[in-house]
């Protein structure tokens, strides 16, 4: 046999790379994901964010009560009215890694681009990138194309100061990505919300320009919450704001678990930190000082909607993409704050004090009630089996903790046919099957203790093993696994309300997806292509030539073990849930899965097409 040959290791192989050159190649490690737009934390909208974020520093700092954002397809403009880049440094400050006043607290206090990173990515990553920076009666401006300086130019002007700055993202990069103008509408709220008295106006082609302005900061965020999905609070928002620290909640009777929003200098935390944990520590301590209680976090917080923001002179984030913050030397004093101004809130508003004692009692109450509904669907299960019957474990299970069991996975499949074909061709190692019995209930409706008084839901939620909580899931990937009929879809959305509604945070931590499998088979004596979508048939039948036999899959249980291998194998096709927030995605669920049956049958009844014969 001969010898493989030797790579060679020397100092030809060793790249120094650009800035530019990195930003191109390691996209992900300055905007994370690219996505195509359809997710509010899309690269486009990343991009959109860093150069808002600049305009809103200098909000901050006392300069400028506006901002104008202009979109044209995917062309973006954004002007603010601040102080300006100084002029002899406009090319660097949108070039030039490591260059900005973000270094320098007599010039910004309290900014979310610390990292001297934000605007020159935009330009790195756009196909076209223009800067005019306007300055006590000058300008210098500047454009280039893909991140390389293509033209300068410098003059008067009767403008007034602040900076304007044009980007189109790269096409290269950012493929099918095209911006959603809810998702820029949702961001823009929030920068009202965060600081109160700016106004954000949106250009649109053909459109009257929108104004986004905020009078009572986060308590307007918290009513929108729940105004979506047709909440009440009962009782009016607790508001405090202070000049670094700001909250805002209430609760309410037809809400279940927790929603919080939290932000850092302006920027949405999506995966909270060190001040979400300090404010929601804080909280329970101050509702326990003040009524002599043992409560724990989770009767306070149940059916509460809140929001806390902080702004902080040198933030540590997570990521270059700050979902997270990191630092634990504000933990102490930032419990303390939220304790003593609530406690100074109670003592001066005695009845909403009393109102949220009751409130979080009644919950302590329900959840003692839960506790002995949990204990006989524990012992009614053990009475059975100590196995969970519809489930056909693999031996590798997922540890976030420990990080083990990366690419474990567990197939959620209607029926024993379908299960049948993926258990046979498994990887028995890492990938798992849970058969559903018939359609699943529709829990949207429904309180938490269904999943101990229905055999199925508490079946699913002991195999993936997040009673408790979701850290514990025992696989990295929930794959639901149905077939490509109108059932079958019903049955997919059944389980997606399962998810949004009890483990909200498995599909926010990106861990729950669907399996696309083939529509159709087209072969003949040579090739066999399978297509999942009718174009993708159309498109076979043509490269096989003559008449290949068409097969229509109607379900999973018809397609044969040696086929299906290649369909859960490594060219396994998954599309990801996506996660709104509540305010968005309740309504979508009230509609849906909601008790309104007549408004729904009258949407369908509208919305039907009616083939025309020819």
């Amino acid at each position: 046999m001969a010898e493989k040959p030797k790579q060679v290791y020397d100092e030809s192989k060793i790249k120094t790379l650009s800035s530019l050159e990195h930003i191109r190649l390691r996209t992900g490690m300055y905007i994370g994901r690219i996505g195509t737009g359809v997710h509010p934390d899309d690269g486009c909208y990343v991009l959109l964010k860093e150069v808002v974020d600049n305009a809103i520093d200098e909000f901050i700092m006392g300069n400028g009560k506006e901002v104008h954002i202009s979109l044209d397809g995917n062309r973006v403009t954004v002007r603010d009215f601040g102080r300006g880049i100084p002029l002899g440094k406009v090319v660097d400050c949108v070039s030039k890694i490591n260059t900005g006043a973000k270094y320098n607290d007599e010039v910004f206090q309290f900014s979310v681009g610390l990292n001297g990173v934000g605007t020159k990515a935009v330009n790195a990553l756009s196909k076209n990138f223009f800067v005019r920076s306007h300055r006590d009666g000058e300008f210098a401006e500047a454009s280039f194309k893909i991140g390389k300086l293509k033209n300068e130019a410098a003059g008067k002007t009767k403008e007034p100061n602040g900076t304007l700055i044009e980007f189109e993202p790269d096409p290269d990069i950012f493929k099918d990505s095209e911006f959603r103008l809810e998702h820029i509408e949702r961001r823009l709220r929030h920068y009202s919300y965060l600081n109160t008295g700016l106004k954000l106006i949106l250009n649109l082609p053909g459109a009257e320009p929108k104004a986004f302005q905020s009078r009572h900061g986060l308590m307007d965020l918290v009513m929108e919450d729940l105004a979506g999905d047709g909440s009440e609070p009962i009782y009016a928002p607790l508001h405090y704001s202070g000049k670094t620290l700001e909250f805002c909640f209430t609760h309410s009777n037809s809400r279940y678990g927790e929603t919080f929003y939290s932000f850092v200098n302006g920027q949405y935390t999506s995966d909270g930190g060190t001040h979400l944990s300090a404010f929601r520590e804080g909280l329970l301590k101050a509702v326990n000082e003040y009524c002599g209680g043992k409560y724990e976090g989770d009767d306070v917080r149940e059916c509460m909607v809140g929001a806390v923001a902080i702004r902080l002179k040198d933030p540590v984030f997570e990521s270059q993409t700050k979902n997270k913050l990191g630092n634990t030397e504000i933990r102490t004093e930032l419990v303390n704050n939220v304790r003593e101004e609530l406690l100074h809130f109670f003592q001066r508003n005695k009845q909403i004090a009393e109102t949220i004692l009751a409130k979080v009692k009644d919950t302590q109450e329900l959840r003692k009630e839960l506790q002995n509904v949990k204990k006989l669907a524990r012992d009614r299960a053990k009475a059975i089996t100590f196995r969970i019957p519809q489930l056909k474990d693999c031996k590798n299970h997922f540890d976030k903790k420990k990080e083990k069991g990366k690419g474990t996975m567990v197939f959620i499949c209607e029926g024993q046919s379908a299960a049948g074909s993926i258990t046979s061709c498994r990887d028995v190692n890492n990938q798992a099957v849970f058969v559903l019995k018939g359609k699943p209930l529709n829990v949207w409706d429904l309180k938490r203790d269904v999943m101990y008084k229905n055999d199925e839901m508490y079946n699913l939620m002991q195999a993936l093993n997040v009673e408790d909580t979701t850290e514990s899931l025992r696989f990295e990937k929930v794959i639901l696994a149905t077939d490509a009929d109108v059932d079958g879809l019903h049955i997919r959305n059944l389980m997606i309300t399962y998810f949004f509604k009890f483990f909200e945070q498995l599909v926010h931590d990106g861990h729950v997806y669907v399996l696309e499998t083939p529509l159709f088979r087209v072969r003949n004596k040579e090739k066999t292509i399978y297509c999942y979508s009718e174009t993708e048939r159309d498109q076979a039948t043509r490269e096989l030539g003559g008449k290949p036999e068409i097969t229509r899959f109607k379900g999973l249980g018809e397609i044969s073990p040696k086929e299906f291998q290649q369909f859960i194998g490594k060219g396994m096709r998954l599309s990801k849930i996506e996660f709104a927030p509540r305010a968005e995605s309740g309504p979508i669920f009230d509609f849906y899965m909601g008790k309104n049956t007549p408004e729904r049958k009258d949407y369908i009844m509208d919305s039907l097409v009616v083939p025309v014969e020819e």
